[in-house]
């Protein structure tokens, strides 16, 4: 099953596909690939899924690159927002398992970035450091595929 047909099979998101890195909108610039022929589409996880969960904290975007999802969080990198990306990741972990399944299955080995939307604060010292540490999303500035 390719990207396309995976978001299409997924009700919250069926309308959300778009090519290239198109549903990222400015944040597309955030990412990089090193063979764009390789990049399959993208989807706005958050938009497509803000009615139906108005109160949660929901994950931003998918992007399939050579046959494998990425799930890109862009947000602001300091202590003070740990908690709300840590509770995006869980809500991502059981939106894949109850509502994407398609796209669950097409996750890439490494799939969760965290990409800082500005400057990093996030003290290496701190308790946040080692919760974002320990659930394997410190946030980067750019991801390279």
């Amino acid at each position: 099953m390719t990207f396309k047909e995976a978001v299409e099979t997924t009700l919250e998101v069926a309308t959300g596909f778009q090519t290239g890195l198109t549903a990222l909108g400015g944040y597309k610039t955030k990412i990089s690939v090193s063979n764009t022929r390789l990049l399959e589409g993208s989807v706005d996880i958050d938009l497509c899924t803000t009615a139906l969960y108005p109160n949660d904290n929901r994950w931003d975007y998918a992007l399939a690159y050579d046959k494998q999802v990425y799930f890109v969080e862009v947000h602001t990198a300091n202590t003070s927002e740990v908690s709300v990306v840590l509770k995006k990741l869980q809500w991502l972990k059981d939106w894949l398992s109850n509502q994407a399944p398609n796209i669950n299955k097409l996750k890439a080995q490494a799939p969760y970035y965290w990409i800082q939307s500005n400057g990093f604060a996030i003290p290496k010292t701190s308790r946040q450091y080692r919760q974002i540490s320990q659930a394997q999303l410190k946030p980067i500035k750019r991801l390279s595929l």
